[in-house]
């Protein structure tokens, strides 16, 4: 029988970071998982959905009693307006980013008596590469950068509410995630298996449709959850802030003829494309190939979500030449985590698993 030691809650389960949080968790000893999300999704064994709307203030305290037991909080819910990019300085999105978190502590600070650590997600805009181009590379040292941000929102709520509580927290700071997950705002494994997937049905090569080359990196979500549970278990991450990538270098123009190569197609040259504007249009050859590959029965915009939109900014289409994006690793590795991925493997894994999954084609 599985001893329980530490029960962890994991918000927004069913995105991108939080799936890949709730199979690393249920797959330790020690470790009991419940899985928040609005709507049920399949999930391991062992592991406890509870269904709750964080912009439910009233669903929330409802919730209090299932909540009880909670050790430990990965915070990777999130709220993104269908604009994507214009909403990331949108008050709306950060008033209900904001009001999420809230909800969620009113609920578990009265209840769950044994909280000990709260992770709270974060990201690259922490230092404000959306709206200039941020230090190469950036470091947790440097002061906040001057912007309204719902990532300030959220850090300074947990600051508030921890100065009088036994419980500590961690900031997370991943750059580009690649995971698995459908529907997902941001989930540029799932845009590039489907662009690929459709220019193969049109008959086309693998035409690269961004913008100019520059120094990126990314997180696979698996080393996220790994940093989650450090961030938890180790005395040295309490109220400290992580970057969390993988450790090596990404530029998209020297990866993408390994994409190709997975689906089986030609390299084609640089032909820019505003994905956002052209693959909705595209959903009659999405049909075709959920129906010749027997795929899971997903319309396109189904699977995708607004992933287009993230997409075109991360391959940096109609920018000649994009800033360098690149998080400093160091401080996470010299507090103790030695976790590490190789991007272009990690990102095969991912679409390997979509294929597994009977998401995208083979």
């Amino acid at each position: 029988m599985k001893r329980i030691k530490h029960t962890i809650l994991i918000a927004g389960a069913s995105g991108v970071v939080g799936a890949a949080a709730v199979e690393h968790f249920a797959a330790l000893p020690d470790w009991e998982v419940l899985a928040l999300s609005r709507r049920p999704f399949p999930l391991p064994e062992g592991v406890r959905h509870v269904p709750l709307d964080l912009t439910d203030a009233a669903a929330c305290r409802a919730a209090t009693a299932s909540l009880s037991g909670v050790t430990h909080v990965m915070f990777a819910a999130l709220y993104e307006l269908p604009e994507l990019v214009a909403g990331w300085r949108d008050p709306r999105q950060m008033a209900v980013n904001e009001a999420m978190l809230r909800n969620l502590l009113d609920a578990l600070e009265p209840a769950a008596k044994g909280l000990r650590h709260i992770t709270l997600m974060q990201g690259t805009k922490a230092y404000g590469g959306h709206v200039e181009p941020a230090p190469v590379p950036a470091k947790e040292r440097s002061p906040r950068h001057v912007h309204e941000n719902f990532y300030w929102l959220q850090e300074d709520l947990l600051r508030e509410r921890q100065r009088k509580a036994a419980w500590t927290f961690t900031v997370l700071r991943p750059q580009l995630i690649f995971g698995y997950a459908v529907g997902s705002p941001m989930n540029i494994v799932a845009a590039i298996g489907a662009y690929a997937a459709v220019q193969s049905e049109l008959g086309q090569p693998l035409a690269f449709p961004g913008g100019g080359r520059y120094l990126n990196a990314a997180s696979d979500s698996r080393l996220i959850a790994q940093a989650a549970e450090f961030a938890g278990t180790h005395e040295i991450a309490a109220n400290e802030t992580y970057n969390v990538v993988n450790g090596d270098a990404l530029v998209w123009q020297d990866i993408w003829g390994s994409i190709a190569q997975r689906f089986g197609m030609d390299v084609g040259g640089a032909v820019p494309t505003e994905l956002t504007s052209t693959m909705p249009t595209q959903e009659a050859a999405w049909a075709r190939i959920v129906t010749k590959h027997d795929l899971r029965a997903f319309t396109l915009a189904q699977l995708i979500g607004s992933s287009w939109q993230f997409t075109d900014r991360a391959l940096a289409f109609g920018v000649p030449n994009p800033a360098h994006s690149v998080l400093s690793p160091i401080k996470l590795r010299q507090h103790g985590f030695s976790g590490c991925e190789d991007t272009e493997d990690s990102l095969h894994r991912w679409l390997e698993r979509m294929q597994h999954e009977r998401l995208l084609p083979r």
